[in-house]
C-alpha cells in the first residue's frame, strides 16, 4: 500500500468527524412552542378579542377575512412560527377556537412597555402593557397545567406540555408605542429620550420574571423607523419637519435608534446575568429602513403611501378614518377606508402597520441571523448562551 493510500482512511475519518462537529454546533433547536409578547406589530387577535374586531379589509390577502391582525395578511411573527413548523399563534385573550398546544400570543395592539395613565378610548394605547402580558403568561402557565393534568381529554390537545415552557422560544416586539405615546402627549424629544432608561429597567424586570417562570430562549426585536410611518408624521408635524432623503422624520428615527442602542445593551446585560439562557437581539430597524429607502428598487411603490386608507393628504392617511372605516351618509354607512388595488406593492398597509409583503421582506432579512447579535439564525436561537 502506498503512503498516499495509507493516509486515505485517516483523512476520511477526520473529514467525517469535522462534518459531525459542524453539524452538532449548527443543529437546529427544534422549539416545540413560541410565546410572543408585544404590540400591534405582532398582535394576532388580542385587541380584537378585547375591544372589537379589526374590520375588513384586514386579512384580505392571506386569510381572506379579518384574522385579528392589523394587516392585509401575515405578520413577522406568523412567518417566524411558519419557519419553525409551528401553527399560527392564538391570542391569549381569544376564547373561541383557540389552540395553545404550541404557544400563545400575549401581544395586543397599542401596548407599551410602560403603563399608560389613560384609556384606550382617549389615547389609542392599550391598557395591556408588557407587565400585564407577563401576568397573563404566569396565569396561563398555572391554569393550563392544572387543566392539562386534572381534566385531561381534549385539553391535552389544546394546551402545552409542561416541558414546553423551558424549551420554547420567547419573542418580543415592543417599544414603538412608548416613543409615540411620549410624543403624542406633547413631550419634547429630550423628555422622550430621558424616559428610555426607565423603559429598559421595566423590560429587564419583565424578562427576568419570564426567565424565573422557565423561559430560556429569547428573540428580541428592536423597534423600527417610526419616522417613516404616516400616522407619526401627521400626529406631530413639528417633529416631522426635519426629514431625510426618503421623506422620513430624522428626529423620530434618531430617537428610535437611541432606544435600540439601549435595548441592545440591555440584552447584552441579560446575557451576562443569565448564562443559562440565550438572548438574541434582532436589528429589525435596519431591515425595515432598507425596505423603505430602497422600496422602488425592491419592487414596491412609494413607501410612505398608505394602501388602506382615505384619500387625505400626501400619504393617503386620515387619522379620523382608518382602514375599513365607515361614515354615515344620508342614513347609510359608507366605507371610506378602502384598500389599494395591489397591497403586495405597498410597504404601508394602514399608515401604522406594514403590509404582508413588507413583513415578509423584513422576515427574510432577519431569519438567517445576519442582523442579530449574536449572529445566530432563528432556528438556532437557543445557541446564543453567554456570547
Amino acid at each position: 500500500m502506498s503512503g498516499t493510500a495509507a493516509l486515505l482512511p485517516l483523512v476520511l475519518l477526520l473529514l467525517v468527524q469535522a462534518s459531525a462537529g459542524a453539524a452538532a454546533g449548527g443543529a437546529d433547536c427544534h422549539f416545540p412552542a413560541v410565546f410572543n409578547f408585544g404590540d400591534s406589530n405582532s398582535d394576532t387577535g388580542g385587541l380584537s378579542a378585547a375591544f372589537g374586531a379589526a374590520p375588513p379589509p384586514n386579512g384580505m390577502t392571506f386569510f381572506g377575512s379579518p384574522a385579528g391582525r392589523y394587516c392585509d395578511g401575515r405578520l413577522i411573527v406568523d412567518f417566524i412560527v411558519e419557519n419553525l413548523g409551528i401553527p399560527y399563534l392564538s391570542a391569549y385573550l381569544n376564547s373561541i377556537g383557540s389552540n395553545f398546544s404550541q404557544g400563545a400570543n400575549f401581544a395586543t395592539a397599542g401596548s407599551t412597555i410602560s403603563r399608560q395613565n389613560t384609556s384606550l378610548f382617549l389615547s389609542g394605547f392599550s391598557p395591556i402593557s408588557l407587565d400585564v402580558q407577563s401576568w397573563e403568561f404566569e396565569q396561563f402557565i398555572n391554569r393550563s397545567q392544572y387543566v392539562y393534568n386534572n381534566k385531561g381529554g381534549i385539553y391535552r390537545e389544546l394546551l402545552p406540555k409542561a416541558e414546553y415552557f423551558s424549551q420554547a422560544l420567547y419573542t418580543f416586539d415592543i417599544g414603538q408605542n412608548d416613543i409615540t405615546a411620549g410624543y403624542f402627549a406633547n413631550r419634547s424629544t429630550e423628555q422622550v429620550v430621558a424616559s428610555i432608561p426607565e423603559l429598559m429597567e421595566r423590560l429587564t424586570s419583565i424578562i427576568q420574571s419570564i426567565h424565573w417562570l422557565g423561559g430560556k430562549y429569547f428573540w428580541i426585536h428592536s423597534t423600527g423607523p417610526i419616522g417613516c410611518l404616516p400616522y407619526a408624521l401627521i400626529r406631530r408635524p413639528d417633529i416631522a419637519v426635519r426629514k431625510d432623503n426618503v421623506g422620513c422624520s430624522a428626529t423620530y428615527n434618531k430617537v428610535a435608534q437611541l432606544f435600540n442602542q439601549k435595548l441592545k445593551e440591555t440584552v447584552a446585560c441579560l446575557r451576562k446575568t443569565y448564562p443559562d439562557a440565550a438572548f438574541t437581539y434582532v436589528d429589525v430597524y435596519t431591515a425595515k429602513y432598507k425596505l423603505i429607502s430602497e422600496a422602488k428598487k425592491l419592487g414596491f411603490d412609494d413607501p410612505l403611501l398608505t394602501c388602506c386608507g382615505h384619500d387625505a393628504g400626501p400619504y393617503n392617511y386620515d387619522p379620523k378614518v382608518g382602514c375599513g372605516g365607515k361614515v354615515l351618509v344620508n342614513g347609510t354607512w359608507v366605507v371610506l377606508g378602502k384598500p389599494c388595488d395591489d397591497p403586495a406593492r405597498r410597504v404601508s398597509w394602514d399608515g401604522v402597520h406594514f403590509t404582508e409583503a413588507a413583513n415578509k421582506f423584513v422576515f427574510d432579512q432577519i431569519v438567517g441571523g445576519a442582523l442579530s447579535d449574536p449572529p445566530v439564525p432563528l432556528r438556532q436561537a437557543c445557541r446564543s448562551k453567554g456570547q
